[in-house]
């Protein structure tokens, strides 16, 4: 069976330790094995305390990533992508303090709203990044799973299928698929088949409803969805 976990912003709006405690003590009352935790910001992360919350509560942690505009690694300035790098090594050796296996999200560039096309060189820029942080990822036994979102946060990868050509060119092979039920309600024509298409790449997933509502009281088909997954 797979884990399946509730991320600490659901419960608290930061991460200290005070936050992660009341998250892992809810979480963990009603069955959830693990907290997902941002590593964006990896000098605010208390790892030690937030270690042993999790231990006491019998719970383990997925850590969760995403740039701003200062750390893009899609940009076309390198100076700007260099940046995004040093910021992704940081968060990963934070996130393996935390004994996380898996950095997920957004991770292929800024999290915003852009007016105009991305490059051909951005691209690249990306990839070559991706490249970097996935062999040192594999180095501390974790892999990488990268999230297509919608068009009103991301101009770079908004479909499963997009993804994955991203995935094929970074060529590495601890790369896997992040999917959300709420991104792929608006860019996926058929969210069920992209989770067919993307099979064993497939490395995670955001259940979340078309309005980040309860589950079952919006527009997301569910059952379309788990039948994918099985």
């Amino acid at each position: 069976m797979n884990a399946l976990g509730t991320h600490i912003q659901v419960w608290k709006g930061g991460w200290s330790p005070d936050e992660v405690r009341y998250a892992a003590e809810e979480g963990a009352a009603i069955g959830y094995k693990f907290l997902e935790i941002p590593v964006r910001a990896p000098e605010t992360i208390e790892s030690d305390s937030i270690v042993k919350i999790l231990e006491s509560n019998g719970m383990f942690c997925t850590t969760s990533f995403v740039h701003g505009l200062e750390t893009d690694i899609a940009s076309d300035d390198k100076a700007i992508a260099a940046a995004g790098e040093a910021l992704m090594m940081d968060a990963l050796s934070k996130a393996r303090d935390l004994g996380s296996k898996r950095l997920v999200g957004g991770m292929h560039s800024a999290l915003s709203k852009f007016d105009t096309q991305r490059t051909r060189a951005g691209r690249q820029n990306a990839v070559d990044v991706l490249c970097r942080v996935a062999e040192r990822a594999g180095e501390m036994d974790m892999v990488l799973c990268i999230e297509p979102l919608n068009r009103y946060e991301s101009n770079f990868m908004n479909t499963a299928r997009q993804l994955l050509a991203l995935i094929d060119d970074i060529g590495v092979d601890n790369v896997y698929a992040h999917l959300d039920t709420f991104h792929m309600n608006i860019e996926e024509s058929d969210p069920a088949r992209a989770i067919r298409e993307c099979g064993d790449r497939l490395g995670y997933l955001h259940v979340a409803e078309n309005y980040r509502g309860y589950l079952g009281t919006g527009s997301v088909d569910f059952r379309g969805i788990f039948r994918a997954l099985n």
